[in-house]
């Protein structure tokens, strides 16, 4: 067994977590002096979000140097001071890997634009103009052209985000040396591994308008392990938002030496209309979420592993999003918890989930700093979209939610920062926060804390196969797991109102694991689950 696959991983968005030097903007530092918090918590390992030298274009995805600190951050000191304090305690620092692109600002785009004959202008992706245009009509996943003209050379560059995120061009061997020493030069401070964004996009064709799952995706992926991260005890997580069940096991099958994991994302987009953006809301069905939360359970024996998460820096707060974040903000965040830390798979914490934080409300395009919601709101005001419909769209689905900083006490800034911080704190936070979650034994931090001992003290949690039970019920969500003889149960009611289910072939005895109403037996014959209720149970199968 390697160690991440019962381990539980807790993603730090720093500009967010904690500030330590008053300047509004959390930092390495701050993480470092959290790390008791995230020590008793339980967890095993810090995704850390990008603390490299940016421009912050795009929040620190667009990297002007892999090998430098970013000074809002701190210093490489600093950096090496967390990662030792972090195995002082157990938990490992898994860093984000940002190469599909880099920032305009990096030295390698800085001498590309030089001329067409420098030695780093094939390093990025070059194209003639078209009938005095664009290339072709690749769009960028931040509104308009994913091209745009260096007037200088008179030729076009590819970028698939941000104008400032210029793509690499991953055809490039010298490129790709580069980018291997850099991953050596973090592996060899003794981090724990990376986070690799949006990597199915490394192997792109853009002349023929592919972007994801390239030909030679698989081969670059292949050649990375074999030059960085072969014969080293490291985890590594690969974004790839197109992923399939089928296509995750390449990246993951341990016999081809390519990736621990990856995050899919396929359950996350059930709440879009298909084939439209993430803007395009619709009602979540819940017996297709199932299904597609149940299809990624079942997909993987020997040959692959699976992530599982709510959210991150990227999506909005799931007590939010598909809980109540009022009435029953607490159940629901419980419920939320419980379904997730039993199934399959590495589990994800993203900050501030583990005590239940909520989206964030805004009235007016000025209270937004995500770029990708602020461009989006623009397009769409000048196709039309009234101003109340793009704005609930970005409350539901904008970025900032995640964005804002964590709730650590009542005082002033949330204890975040003395300062004036870089996203206006949640109002909420006097009521939410981790110093009134610490001290209460019923809050939704002491549910997350008891599923992580659980997957830690049980190995059914782990490696256990996967059921889906009543798999046309509109609102309640019911699984097992069975393991060499031991068998878990887990009913959870994913709506406001109760519901009374009935569950054939279920245990006569058996233990209450984990719930969030203090329920300490179920009728099988006639489950009244409250709203959002959750319980989960273990027994024995006996022959």
């Amino acid at each position: 067994m390697k160690w991440w696959q019962n381990a539980v991983v807790y993603q730090i968005y720093p500009r967010s977590f904690q500030d330590s030097n008053g300047d509004g903007i959390g930092d390495i530092p701050g993480i470092t002096s959290r790390l008791d918090y995230l020590k008793e918590l339980g967890i095993d390992a810090i995704w850390l979000s990008p603390v490299y030298a940016s421009p912050n274009d795009d929040n620190g995805y667009d990297i002007s140097d892999y090998e430098v600190i970013h000074p809002e951050f701190g210093t490489m000191e600093n950096m090496d001071e967390l990662i030792a304090e972090g195995q002082k305690r157990g938990i490992r620092i898994v860093m984000d890997l940002v190469v599909n692109h880099t920032s305009d600002e990096h030295n390698w785009f800085v001498e590309a634009r030089k001329s067409e004959d420098n030695a780093y202008r094939d390093y990025y992706i070059w194209r003639d103009p078209v009938d005095g245009q664009a290339p072709n009509d690749l769009t960028s996943a931040f509104s308009g052209s994913a091209w745009t003209l260096d007037e200088k050379s008179g030729q076009y560059y590819l970028h698939l985000f941000s104008r400032k995120q210029p793509d690499l061009n991953w055809e490039n061997e010298r490129m790709r040396q580069d980018v291997y020493k850099m991953m050596n030069f973090w592996l060899d401070k003794g981090i724990g591994g990376f986070r690799m964004d949006v990597i199915d996009l490394i192997g792109k064709m853009p002349d023929e308008k592919l972007t994801a799952n390239g030909p030679k995706l698989h081969d670059y992926l292949k050649e990375m392990h074999e030059h960085t991260l072969k014969g080293r005890d490291v985890m590594t997580v690969g974004e790839t938002w197109s992923a399939t069940p089928e296509s995750a096991k390449l990246y993951s099958d341990p016999k081809r030496n390519e990736l621990s994991m990856v995050f899919q994302f396929e359950h996350m987009m059930l709440d879009e209309q298909p084939g439209k953006s993430k803007w395009d809301l619709k009602e979540l069905d819940l017996v297709e979420w199932k299904q597609v939360l149940s299809k990624w359970q079942v997909a993987f024996k020997e040959d692959g592993w699976n992530s599982l998460f709510w959210n991150n820096h990227d999506t909005p707060r799931v007590v939010s999003r598909w809980g109540n974040d009022d009435t029953y903000r607490v159940e629901s965040a419980k419920c939320f918890a419980i379904l997730l830390h039993l199934m399959k798979g590495t589990p994800y914490i993203y900050q501030g989930e583990e005590i239940g934080m909520t989206n964030r409300f805004i009235s007016s395009i000025d209270e937004v700093d995500d770029i990708e919601s602020r461009n989006m709101y623009h397009e769409r005001l000048e196709q039309g979209y009234s101003k109340e419909e793009i704005l609930n769209a970005i409350n539901v689905k904008g970025r900032d939610n995640a964005r804002t900083p964590v709730q650590w006490d009542s005082s002033e800034h949330a204890g975040f920062t003395t300062g004036e911080p870089w996203l206006a704190v949640q109002p909420n936070y006097t009521s939410i926060n981790v110093e009134q979650a610490v001290s209460d034994k019923e809050s939704v931090f002491h549910t997350y804390k008891q599923l992580i001992q659980l997957r830690k003290d049980h190995p059914a949690i782990v490696w256990g196969d996967y059921t889906l039970l009543l798999p046309d019920h509109p609102t309640v969500f019911a699984y097992e797991r069975r393991y060499q003889g031991e068998r878990w149960v887990v009913v959870a009611n994913i709506s406001d109102e109760k519901q009374q289910v009935s569950l054939d072939d279920m245990p006569n005895e058996y233990d209450v694991m984990a719930t969030n109403y203090n329920r300490s037996a179920v009728d099988w014959k006639s489950v009244d689950l409250n709203p959002y209720e959750a319980v989960a149970v273990r027994a024995w199968e006996t022959s």
